[in-house]
């Protein structure tokens, strides 16, 4: 039988995790988007040819999977209006949004359900995200199947068996696109520097980076076998690197990933007391 996922919101990261499943197979009439403007629903509709709705309770009436795509800041009020569609139902409920317990979900929507938390990253926009998933103890392995199946369309998929993990999967790869993108920034300002033209030095720093990635996903060896093995003795980039650590970027990668993950901690703790 196929999989009913109702996505409740469509924005672009349901969008995109929904494009992402078609491409990967899913079918289109199995999945409904919701929101309760129509104007938001028609691109989808229209680009994706999948269900659209704008009644939540009326959507998740036959759906085998939620998908909960709201702000946090409103998460609590889109929860009660479909409660009761969600306790006659029982479906795997799957957040999507940031900083939102567990239990809290589970408790705004009436309780005894299975949730799966998400933390996705940006780049899930362009198929190539990287997504820490938690289950509670009443999500059943065929579901984090499902979960699984959902989240592998638009990237990489990662399982943590304590909740507060996410805080840090959050530091690792759910901020961490801003970090890259920092520091394109500032090589492209060196580049600029050194006699470059701005959208050289972009375009080459972007360029490098992906095929670092790409270098580093394929192969066995450590980054820091990988980083060696660029670094030849007296060379560009040992200087560059000896430079890079004398001015102490371990540290201040440390202390921002920390600094990420507290903050994931405390928005949780002032979500989860509304």
């Amino acid at each position: 039988m196929t999989t009913r996922v109702t996505f409740i919101g469509a924005g672009n990261m349901a969008g995109a995790i929904i494009g992402g499943m078609i491409d990967s197979g899913f079918a289109r009439q199995a999945i409904t988007a919701t929101s309760p403007d129509d104007s938001v629903l028609a691109p989808l509709r229209e680009r994706l040819g999948i269900h659209t709705a704008t009644d939540n309770a009326a959507a998740v009436a036959e759906a085998d999977v939620v998908v909960l795509a709201v702000k946090p800041q409103i998460m609590q009020d889109v929860c009660a209006g479909m409660q009761a569609a969600i306790q006659a139902r029982k479906p795997l409920i799957l957040s999507v949004a940031a900083g939102l317990p567990a239990d809290t979900l589970e408790h705004w929507l009436g309780g005894e359900l299975p949730v799966v938390r998400c933390m996705p990253n940006t780049p899930s926009l362009v198929g190539a995200g990287a997504a820490g998933l938690y289950a509670n103890a009443r999500v059943s392995d065929d579901q984090k199947r499902s979960a699984t199946e959902l989240l592998e369309a638009v990237g990489l998929v990662e399982w943590v068996d304590d909740e507060s993990l996410l805080d840090a999967v959050t530091a690792v790869s759910g901020s961490a696109p801003a970090y890259f993108f920092l520091m394109f920034e500032a090589m492209e300002q060196a580049g600029v520097e050194l006699g470059l033209p701005a959208d050289t030095a972009r375009r080459l720093a972007m360029q490098t980076a992906y095929g670092a990635a790409s270098m580093a996903m394929d192969s066995d060896k450590t980054p820091g076998e990988l980083k060696r093995n660029v670094m030849s003795p007296g060379g560009t980039t040992e200087r560059a690197i000896q430079h890079m650590e004398n001015a102490g970027l371990r540290d201040i990668m440390q202390g921002a990933m920390r600094a990420c993950a507290d903050r994931a901690s405390e928005m949780a703790d002032e979500l989860g007391k509304r």
